[in-house]
């Protein structure tokens, strides 16, 4: 199944039809999925070669918020796999988001178009296929692509990601931090990256050296590094990805008119380039929806469930502090109603923490033409229970369309293994129309609320006025110069207390400055809605 299809609406288990007559291991195998509640169809159970359609493989609808795996080599129709859980989640009234690496997932939004392959799938699977296609939104990171524009502010995008974005090392990692920090106390709002450029310009100038000893473990030099590398990497065009409006993750929950859950679809092919600020990005908004979300525990269908493309992305050159911050909030946002899939190559692109976290596996085949390619397939066959298959030779057989199973039962026990031959999508295949799609985005009830920037007075125009709120400006810095040496200087807190900034913020709390901000696994800041 090279094209990608959605499928129609989850059901309840099919009759048993002549499921009695299938082969022992077979029937075994089958008997897994034969799940009684609400459940997405994958397809028909694929043995010794033989697709045996009344043998439905199929995953608890509750279970997708115990994350998963979409893995296999490029072309084996992972896409397609994604498309198709979209489909029957939007389907069930569970919104869906999606991250289009590629550019090829705007198809949700349209019915597909019928021909001899996916007839013929259909039939091979005994699936009812329908045209059909799904409520979708289009994003773009900063607006650049097709797409409603996705911004952050730098404040809630926080230290630890940004330091990913900006390939910094630990130490500048935490180095950051301790800026972002006097920053929050100071009252300095950082809402783009000159607002940060400006905090950090300031601490290193012959003004503010004075401030950085205040800042313990903020050396010049690293202030130096951080410094270039903000502007550096502001001269690459970045700029557009910070600011406001702000994007609200709660956008992502929605739900259409007539039940079905949103799909909202970040358009990143202009961006792809620029791999890790997509995925960092990604990660954002993970963690928001993280911050905002209560806990549910155990409900009968997600919240939200997301899809995370090319997820070896994130992974590459990422910090200790980043992958701990990633595996913790895997592992804390299932309480709050959201499944994670990561979608990559090979298990191995995904660290050990967070792939065993991962409850729902749907593997396509592997390649094996290399050493190197055939130490990835041991340890992928590594990954699944035992099973009845000689998996080594299966992952390498598999055809497009067809991936091996594993899924976590209604209790919450792995299911057998199982070769499946997955069902065709209901959506179209491939991308619409340019024009289609910029429509789609125009008429969209949130284009209005995001599409124009906004730049309000922040950091970088109380710094350059000369007078930063809660800070010296240059008079008083000559003036602290010319004090006894005796007289001891006060720290940042009390500097913040004394000041009449910091009692003026004191009777407008609730505001956007007079808020306390809060720093969460990632250091992203807490947003009052």
């Amino acid at each position: 199944m090279s094209d990608s299809e959605t499928m129609p609406e989850a059901t309840a288990p099919e009759a048993p039809g002549s499921a009695p007559a299938l082969p022992r291991e077979a029937l075994e195998i089958a008997s897994g999925y034969a799940f009684s509640g609400p459940a997405l169809d994958l397809g028909a159970l694929l043995w010794d070669g033989t697709c045996l359609p009344d043998a439905q493989v199929r995953i608890p609808l509750p279970m997708l918020n115990r994350h998963g795996l979409v893995a296999g080599a490029t072309g084996t129709g992972k896409t397609k796999t994604l498309q198709l859980i979209a489909e029957q989640l939007s389907a069930q009234g569970v919104p869906v988001f999606l991250a289009d690496v590629k550019g090829d997932l705007s198809g949700i939004s349209a019915p597909g178009q019928p021909n001899d392959r996916v007839t013929g799938r259909a039939a091979e699977v005994h699936q009812h296929w329908t045209p059909a296609g799904f409520p979708a939104e289009f994003y773009a990171l900063g607006g650049l692509g097709h797409g409603i524009p996705v911004r952050a502010t730098i404040t809630s995008f926080g230290p630890v990601l940004l330091s990913k974005v900006l390939q910094l090392n630990q130490t500048q990692e935490q180095s950051l931090g301790l800026i972002f920090h006097y920053a929050d106390q100071k009252g300095l709002e950082l809402i783009d990256l000159k607002d940060l450029r400006a905090v950090v310009a300031f601490l290193t100038s012959d003004e503010g050296k004075a401030e950085l000893k205040t800042i313990g473990g903020l050396s010049t030099a690293t202030a130096g590094v951080i410094l270039r590398s903000l502007t550096a990497f502001e001269a690459q065009g970045m700029a557009d990805f910070f600011g406001e409006p702000e994007f609200d993750t709660a956008d992502l929950l929605r739900r259409a008119p007539d039940g079905r859950g949103v799909v909202s679809v970040l358009e990143l092919p202009a961006v792809q380039d620029r791999p890790q600020l997509f995925s960092t990005f990604l990660m954002w908004l993970l963690a928001d929806l993280f911050h905002d979300l209560p806990e549910v525990g155990d409900a009968d269908k997600p919240k939200l469930v997301f899809f995370f493309d090319e997820a070896h992305l994130l992974f590459d050159d990422a910090s200790k502090a980043f992958l701990d911050s990633i595996t913790q909030t895997v592992r804390l946002i299932r309480s709050k109603g959201v499944g994670v899939f990561f979608v990559t190559q090979t298990p191995k692109d995904v660290p050990s923490d967070v792939l065993g976290q991962l409850g729902n596996r749907v593997q396509h085949a592997l390649r094996a033409f290399t050493p190197d390619d055939q130490k990835a397939l041991k340890a992928t066959v590594k990954t699944f229970p035992n099973s009845a298959y000689d998996l080594e030779e299966l992952l390498t057989g598999l055809g497009t369309g067809e991936a091996v199973v594993t899924v976590l039962s209604e209790k919450g026990a792995p299911t057998p293994v199982a070769a499946t031959r997955l069902r065709a999508p209901g959506s179209l295949m491939g991308p619409v129309d340019a024009g289609a799609l910029d429509q789609a985005v125009r008429s969209s009830q949130l284009y209005g609320r995001y599409a124009q920037a906004v730049d309000r007075e922040s950091a970088y125009e109380k710094l350059t006025s000369g007078k930063p709120a809660g800070a010296k400006g240059p008079d008083e810095m000559r003036e602290a110069a010319r004090a006894p040496k005796s007289q001891p200087q006060p720290s940042v807190v009390e500097q913040v207390v004394d000041s009449g900034m910091f009692k003026s913020l004191a009777r407008s709390v609730g505001t956007q400055i007079g808020r306390e901000i809060t720093r969460s696994l990632f250091g992203t800041a807490r947003r009052r809605r």
